[in-house]
């Protein structure tokens, strides 16, 4: 995927859009009660002087492409232009006045003179979340409140956060989504640009949800979103953590401080309470180090948590399981997707809704009733056709590889599993090697191809992944079968090629993306509309799913 940024200038977004799409769409609810400039200078330490004082703020934007007529038009320094740079066009649009620093007043000095009003501050990206909160009153007491569910963790956020939404709704609460693969505000879906979107649209949110009569979301939080203050100025009921393995150092540079910037989430100022999975070494930590309020959940009896998975069986492609609480309370719950980390996702939403304050009763009934945890999740475990068995998943770590083909393998004797992946151009280097070394373990043939290069010379990514496959294959005489196949789609024919009726085929690492960027070209590609029609070229049944446009 492209570098698109949605700002003007803020930092390189996780997971931007392609280019040439289009803006989001209006994040924001139809109406809002202005805020005098004064109110805002006041927020913020800034004397706004004389008429200029009332002049009325209806929206707050980082992007002149973005602007309305009354917003207050955030200019930020970027890597490459100041925000001060596209004053002009956020005028035209109807910015109503500018907030920017030093560097960017002197650059507004320098040019014609600017129409509006301009406050100045040392660090406005500070101060751009609780402006947010104030000119869209998100966080308003008045009316139905808006109860928040935040989920963090390397993998598992996207599933957890449709798992706890189809949790509400099976309780009859009207629900909102904020996430990597779509947003839901009360009405269509709408396709998302990034995991977090920035802060002006995530209170812009919130508001047209309280607007649009809904009672309850779950967000995905991001590390990036954290780093980059897209929640600043959010609080959440309940705050989810699910696990924390190698991802992001590109961003991070190391373990430590990427867990340093997700523990930020569980502290009084973004969560009022949490629920933090302890399976793994961070998690234990985490749930030691957090300054709300904490319940533990844990998949296994080694760790022990508060609340704690046990008697799991099989059922269909999916797991049914008990869960145990406090004072011996059990719950039943079933989830229709692979994996035992589906099992750890449902786990979590379920204690997640009953911190947020239901019943063990009345989620037992709701879990009886609607089976919420086996709604299909675009791009993640998706599958497209059962013989072979075809599955696309976002697995792009070495983690979620791992637990993507351990998930995936059939217990039928002589079945293969075939794997087609990449790795990311531009992003954490270090993972490539390793990433190969897992599908060489696991898998029985392995399609090493591209992912979204980026500006990153495609065949050097394909070259780290294959030698991390080969020194595996080597040291610990693996017979798996190793290819390299570009481009992808082609990549995608030869598994298909290769795969009988009792086979399975995983294409990991993009899942539900619809877009890869190769040396700043967007090209149209979604995994799952290749594998289907390689699929059915060779004469196999697929799937019919409404989300795979054909």
């Amino acid at each position: 995927m492209s570098e698109f940024n949605p700002s003007d200038h803020s930092p390189a977004p996780e997971e931007p859009g392609p280019q040439g799409q289009g803006s989001q769409a209006r994040f924001r609810p139809s109406a809002v009660e202005a805020v005098r400039l004064d109110s805002i200078g006041e927020a913020i330490g800034v004397v706004v002087p004389g008429a200029s004082a009332d002049v009325a703020v209806t929206g707050i934007s980082l992007n002149s492409r973005t602007v309305e007529r009354g917003d207050l038009y955030v200019a930020l320094p970027g890597a490459v232009r100041h925000g001060a740079d596209f004053a002009a066009q956020a005028i035209e649009a109807g910015a109503a006045a500018i907030l920017t620093d030093d560097a960017g007043a002197r650059l507004l000095a320098l040019s014609s003179d600017t129409a509006v009003p301009v406050l100045v501050v040392g660090a406005p990206r500070n101060v751009v979340g609780p402006l947010s909160a104030m000119i869209y009153r998100s966080n308003s007491t008045e009316g139905t409140p808006l109860q928040m569910f935040g989920v963090t963790g390397t993998n598992g956020k996207t599933t957890t956060t449709y798992f706890i939404t189809s949790l509400l709704r099976s309780l009859g609460k009207k629900t909102g989504l904020i996430g990597t693969i779509e947003i839901l505000a009360g009405g269509s879906p709408v396709p998302s640009l990034l995991t977090t979107p920035e802060s002006p649209d995530v209170h812009g949110l919130l508001a047209l949800m309280r607007e649009n009569g809904l009672t309850a979301a779950a967000m995905e939080v991001s590390s990036h979103a954290i780093s980059y203050q897209r929640v600043d100025g959010v609080t959440f009921d309940v705050a989810g953590f699910t696990n924390l393995t190698q991802d992001h150092l590109d961003l991070h540079h190391t373990m430590e401080d990427y867990f340093a910037t997700k523990a930020e989430l569980f502290t009084p100022a973004r969560a009022r309470k949490a629920v933090v999975t302890v399976d793994d070494e961070w998690g234990r930590r985490l749930a030691g180090a957090a300054a709300v309020p904490v319940i533990t959940l844990s998949t296994s009896a080694q760790h022990p948590g508060d609340w704690t998975v046990t008697e799991t069986a099989a059922r269909g492609l999916g797991t049914e399981f008990t869960l145990r609480g406090p004072g011996g309370t059990r719950l039943r719950v079933h989830t229709g997707l692979p994996g035992t980390f589906n099992v750890a996702n449902a786990a979590l939403a379920a204690v997640m809704v009953l911190a947020g304050g239901v019943d063990a009763a009345t989620l037992q009934a709701a879990l009886d009733a609607e089976d919420p945890f086996t709604v299909a999740v675009p791009g993640r475990m998706q599958l497209v056709s059962e013989q072979p068995a075809a599955v696309v998943d976002f697995a792009h770590n070495t983690d979620a590889l791992a637990r993507a083909l351990e998930a995936v393998r059939s217990p039928e004797p002589g079945s293969r599993l075939i794997v087609v992946f990449g790795a990311t151009g531009q992003r954490d280097q270090g993972k490539r090697p390793a990433m190969g070394a897992i599908a060489a373990r696991l898998a029985d043939t392995v399609i090493v191809t591209d992912d979204d290069p980026h500006d990153e010379d495609a065949a050097a990514i394909r070259a780290d992944v294959l030698a991390g496959a080969r020194e595996a294959k080597a040291r610990d005489s693996l017979p798996c079968i190793l290819e390299e196949v570009f481009p992808r789609d082609k990549a995608i024919q030869r598994a298909v090629e290769l795969a009988r009726p009792e086979d399975t085929i995983l294409v990991a690492g993009r899942g539900h993306e619809v877009w890869q960027e190769v040396k700043g070209v967007n090209l149209a590609l979604d995994d799952r509309v290749e594998l289907r029609s390689a699929l059915t070229a060779r004469g196999f049944n697929v799937l019919q799913d409404d989300r795979i446009e054909s």
